[in-house]
């Protein structure tokens, strides 16, 4: 099974997308190096089609704004495997519950990339792209079996580990954006 295969099943079907991410056993630098970083770079070069139907956009801001989402997804990531980790130690007691914990939080990250790519290319704020963010929590419940988070702690690790997920990177860009002249 490729990345992809497995990126595409975990969004369409959350359920059986972690099995098969169980099943394929591919590492997370691996996913991080074959999929992430390069959705980020895609990301970060998405920033210039706005200029292409915005005139008042330039270059400048466009390359500053790819670069602050760049960072914005890159940092989060790892702060978000920090926190979820100090919420839940039990997450990362041994190689593999880590190497699951990893995978959780960046196959859902990617979702959450691949929608800004997309808000990126279209000419407007279209609003059901912003609502597509909400799937999120549905895909990191259905990811808890793969954590194997105990079924009393799956509602609060579902709220914490979304609210991070979804606000980190909010958060983060919101930050960066005060630096860019």
């Amino acid at each position: 099974m490729s990345i992809w295969h497995n990126i595409f099943c975990v969004i369409t079907a959350p359920k059986y997308g972690w099995e098969v991410i169980n099943e394929s056993n591919i590492p997370t630098g691996k996913v991080l190096r074959s999929a992430y970083l390069p959705l980020l770079c895609a990301l970060a070069l998405s920033c210039f089609v706005p200029m292409l139907y915005d005139h008042t956009i330039t270059f400048s801001t466009s390359l500053m704004t790819g670069i602050v989402l760049f960072s914005t997804y890159f940092i989060s990531y790892y702060i978000i495997i920090y926190l979820l980790g100090g919420f839940y130690p039990e997450l990362v007691k041994t190689e593999g519950a880590t190497a699951r914990l990893n995978d959780y939080i960046l196959y859902n990250l990617i979702l959450l990339v691949l929608l800004r790519v997309l808000r990126n290319l279209l000419p407007s704020d279209f609003t059901p792209v912003l609502f597509l963010m909400v799937y999120l929590p549905w895909m990191a419940y259905r990811g808890t079996d793969h954590l194997f988070v105990k079924k009393d702690k799956v509602a609060k690790f579902v709220v914490i580990s979304s609210v991070l997920l979804l606000g980190l990177p909010l958060l983060l860009e919101a930050l960066l954006s005060l630096l860019i002249i």
